[in-house]
């Protein structure tokens, strides 16, 4: 019986996903750099940077670091101004709460995490957020899971984590934990054969548990 889910947060509790590949999109190209969505969905699954493409350009340490910074403030903007709602998102995880503990494990930074949820409500139905490096290695390692359910202080059996990257599902199965494969455009090519069940939306999820 479960008792535990532990979300990832970007295309599964907020739609963060094109603005992110967008932001990445328009500071490349300053750089005379192009980067399509075939390339970005490789650069996803390996968990590496859009900004590969500029080192293999040739650019410096300082140029990509400055480039990264520029992202960065260019994806808080579109966080800040655009619509990131993913619709019946908070209505579901009202009702998990009735019946489950849960938490959000991402691979964000915290200030974008902290931008994302600053007046969103969806925080309030979780324990615990946990972003990039308040946990081990990134994933598809282990580690960010395993850090999750250390946090409920459960077993592998007894948790369930909702995903949409093939990333995240390495990181899921390496951690042994059953993963559930919620839909997004981003991802459509990834390897989910070893994922348990695929939904479209959130909404699905309690039928399945």
């Amino acid at each position: 019986m479960k008792k535990y889910i532990l979300f990832d947060n970007d295309g599964v509790l907020v739609e963060t996903e094109k603005w992110y590949y967008r932001a990445n999109v328009e500071i490349l190209k300053t750089m005379g750099i192009t980067l399509d969505e075939d390339r970005y969905r490789e650069i996803m699954v390996n968990g590496q940077s859009a900004f590969l493409l500029a080192e293999e350009q040739g650019f410096d340490s300082i140029s990509v670091e400055t480039a990264r910074d520029r992202r960065n403030e260019l994806y808080q903007h579109y966080l800040l101004t655009e619509d990131i709602a993913i619709e019946g998102v908070k209505e579901v995880l009202g009702a998990l709460k009735e019946k489950y503990r849960m938490g959000i494990i991402t691979s964000a930074r915290r200030e974008d995490f902290e931008l994302i949820h600053a007046k969103r409500g969806i925080t309030a139905h979780m324990e615990f957020a946990l972003c990039s490096g308040e946990y081990g290695r990134s994933k598809p390692y282990a580690d960010p899971y395993l850090k999750g359910l250390e946090r409920f202080g459960g077993e592998k059996h007894e948790a369930l984590v909702v995903e949409d990257s093939q990333r995240g599902l390495r990181s899921a199965v390496n951690a042994g934990i059953e993963c559930v494969i919620v839909h997004n455009h981003f991802t459509l090519s990834h390897d989910f054969s070893d994922a348990t069940h695929r939904i479209r939306t959130l909404h699905e999820l309690e039928a399945l548990l």
